[in-house]
This record gives C-alpha cells, structure tokens and sequence, in this order.
C-alpha cells in the first residue's frame, strides 16, 4: 500500500528501458509478471525522453511502453525534484524525477544503476524498493 491506500505499482528508470531494448529475458519476464498481476508500470516522462530515440529499432521498446503509464511532470512536481536533486547533491534529475515519483506513489523501482536511486532516497529520508535488471 502507498500512502493514498492504494496498491503499490512499479516505476521503470531508464535502464529498465534500456533492458527493454536489449531484450533482456529477466526485464521481460518481470514486465509479463507484473502485467499478469494487474500492475500497470509507471514509466515518468523525462525517462522515456531519455531513452527514446525512435525508428524502427525501437519496436521492443514501444512494445514494453504500450501497457505502461507515461506520467507527466507539472509544475510542482518539477519544484519537488528540484528540491530532492539539492538534499541529495545528485545532478541527474531524471535519475531523481524516478525517486519522487516511485516514493509519491508507493512504487518499487525497477532499474540497473540501484545505488545512486537508494541514496537518492535515502536525502529524501525514505527507503526504496528495487529490482535490478
């Protein structure tokens, strides 16, 4: 449960994406998992600029993205990540976009780079749930 009492969710990071692409059979595997359970991933807006370059060799990251929730960032979600970057002195604000929204929403991270989104977490005084691909 998050803190709205809803059900937990998932948030991909661009390297869940980019395992996507790759076709790497544990990040599909878990997506078909998750589908089957009713979860509906949350893929933030800044992650999917980050990986999408288009063309024809992105048909398995389409794929993966049909089923998914691409949340867009406001204004004051914006502020929030802005914020969250200076506690945690990290200057990757996609990185952090990832964090304020899995920790706003009660979701568990699925990512290749844990460390830097765990400490990302730990400025905002929260422990996050990660899967690693």
């Amino acid at each position: 449960m998050n803190r709205s009492g809803a059900r937990a969710g998932v948030t991909y990071d661009t390297g869940a994406l980019v395992a996507a692409e790759r076709n790497d059979r544990r990040l599909w595997a878990l997506h078909a998992g998750l589908l089957a359970a009713g979860a509906v991933p949350t893929v933030p807006a800044p992650v999917l600029a980050e990986a999408w370059r288009g063309g024809a060799g992105q048909a398995a990251l389409a794929r993966l993205l049909a089923p998914c929730r691409v949340e867009p960032m406001d204004a004051a979600q914006a502020r929030a990540v802005g914020v969250l970057a200076g506690r945690a002195r990290h200057p990757d604000v996609v990185d952090v976009t990832v964090v304020e929204g899995a920790l706003r929403r009660g979701d568990g991270v699925v990512t290749q780079d844990p460390e830097d989104l765990r400490r990302i977490a730990a400025a905002a005084g929260a422990t996050l749930r990660v899967e690693r691909v």
